[in-house]
């Protein structure tokens, strides 16, 4: 890459994640701004104001990301309770505005649970994220298996349809991360197993 072409692709991303920011700033705390109420290329999201009110945690917001067709941003780095969003100079400015829907969605859900409307063991934040399986299985929700698979719901009749194929399905649902941290079962093969026979 030539100097003029580092210098752009550095230029848009920092203007991606100054985009973010000034858009999610109203429903989510920014951290780590200069002097002109800039950030760098990093757009670090505070939820520890938000999980001390409501108890959504750093992960439910990582998990329901995915039933909006994300991969999580960086989790707990470099604080503790943060989301590190990283935008980089791929990302055009559909999928910015996809990814800012998503995050205002999760807001409000977060909200409704501020609000006393549903706890957060009812909230699809808790469950999130739901796979194909759980939405056809045996269903014991307070929230409709729409809201599970399609936070921002289904299109209008009149619109439309929805391409249901290129919709991503996580393939696992909630796990238990700590347990598996502490847990750790490897399931490679022996280094016996890999040995070169001669």
């Amino acid at each position: 890459m030539s100097a003029e072409g580092l210098k752009n692709a550095t230029s848009i991303a920092i203007v991606s994640a100054n985009y973010l920011a000034k858009s999610l700033n109203h429903a989510y705390p920014v951290l780590y701004r200069g002097k002109s109420d800039l950030i760098a290329h990093e757009c670090i999201i505070d939820l520890r104001p938000l999980t001390k009110i409501s108890g959504v945690s750093v992960d439910d917001v990582a998990k329901r990301l995915m039933d909006h067709g994300f991969h999580a941003p960086t989790v707990s780095f470099p604080v503790a309770g943060t989301l590190m969003i990283e935008p980089t100079e791929s990302e055009d400015l559909t999928e910015l505005n996809r990814f800012i829907n998503a995050m205002l969605s999760i807001r409000a859900e977060i909200q409704q649970v501020i609000d006393g409307k549903m706890t957060i063991e009812q909230s699809p934040l808790r469950s999130a994220p739901h796979t194909a399986q759980s939405l056809l299985g045996e269903w014991n929700h307070a929230y409709s298996r729409e809201i599970g698979g399609f936070p921002n719901g289904l299109p209008e009749k009149d619109s439309e349809p929805i391409d249901i194929p290129n919709k991503y399905w996580p393939p696992v649902g909630r796990i238990d991360g700590v347990h598996g941290d502490r847990n750790l079962i490897c399931s490679c093969p022996r280094p016996e197993e890999l040995a070169i026979q001669s």
